[in-house]
């Protein structure tokens, strides 16, 4: 550089200006420091005071005194004792006599009444009669030979004339079975034994039983012997729905009508 002098510009900082500067500078910040100093401080030194809480109301306690207790009653002086009462003396205890047992009276026992007999159905469906023997019919389950019976008997034709020419027989079926012919059933009278109908008190239709065994007992003596099986029906009219009665077991002849129980030939 040459050593002639610079041309001033007031936008250059001169030295003499920059120590100036610098001195304020320091002087400012000083300032700004104290301030903040000083603001810092009357921050701490501002408390902040809680809320006041209302005081409660005194409560007012009295103190009780209890009464002093009643004084204890004065002893009464225990009472002489008297002379002792006198000691009760029981009787002496009689024998007792044990009591007289008398035996109770001899009672004789009843006979206890037998059982009744179950009772037979007294009427025969169709399904029953299937096989029966009837008037004029020839050999099979009514008996064997020509008829319903052997050796030329139609006992069962003979029965079936006598039933039909007696009212009393009609009667008795009306009476006993008035339903058994609408109903297309066949009324038992005998299976080994005369069958009792209800509503009767003997075995057997009442004036049936005393025709039928009459009829047997003045027929044939082969004819009443003769061997039969099974069912015979007895038809008391030709017409459709008369009234029929029914006899048999499996194996019997016609002597058997005229005995009692018995005397039957059951198979």
């Amino acid at each position: 550089m040459s050593g002639r002098p610079q041309p001033y510009d007031p936008l250059v900082p001169t030295p003499v200006h920059r120590r100036r500067a610098r001195a304020d500078g320091l002087v400012a910040g000083l300032f700004s420091l104290a301030a903040h100093g000083a603001l810092l401080l009357a921050i701490m030194a501002v408390r902040i005071q809680p809320p006041m809480m209302a005081e409660p109301d005194p409560i007012a306690v009295a103190l009780y005194e209890p009464p002093p207790p009643p004084p204890e009653p004065p002893k009464l002086a225990p009472e002489p004792a008297g002379d002792p009462a006198p000691v009760k003396v029981s009787p002496p205890k009689l024998p007792v006599r044990p009591p007289r047992l008398v035996p109770p009276p001899r009672v004789e026992p009843l006979p206890a009444k037998p059982a009744p007999a179950p009772q037979v159905t007294a009427e025969l469906g169709e399904a029953d009669l299937i096989g029966a023997a009837t008037a004029g019919s020839g050999s099979g389950t009514g008996g064997i030979g020509n008829g319903a019976g052997g050796g030329g008997c139609d006992m069962v034709r003979l029965l079936q004339d006598a039933l039909r020419r007696n009212p009393r027989v009609r009667a008795a079926l009306a009476q006993v079975h008035p339903e058994a012919a609408a109903r297309g059933k066949a009324v038992l009278v005998w299976n080994g034994d005369w069958v009792q109908s209800p509503g009767q008190e003997g075995k057997g239709l009442a004036g049936v039983r005393e025709l039928i065994m009459l009829e047997v007992a003045f027929a044939p003596k082969a004819c009443r012997d003769d061997p039969m099986r099974g069912l015979v029906l007895i038809s008391l009219s030709d017409g459709p729905g008369a009234p029929r009665l029914a006899l048999g077991s499996s194996r019997w002849n016609w002597s058997d009508l005229l005995f009692a129980k018995s005397g039957g030939r059951r198979g």
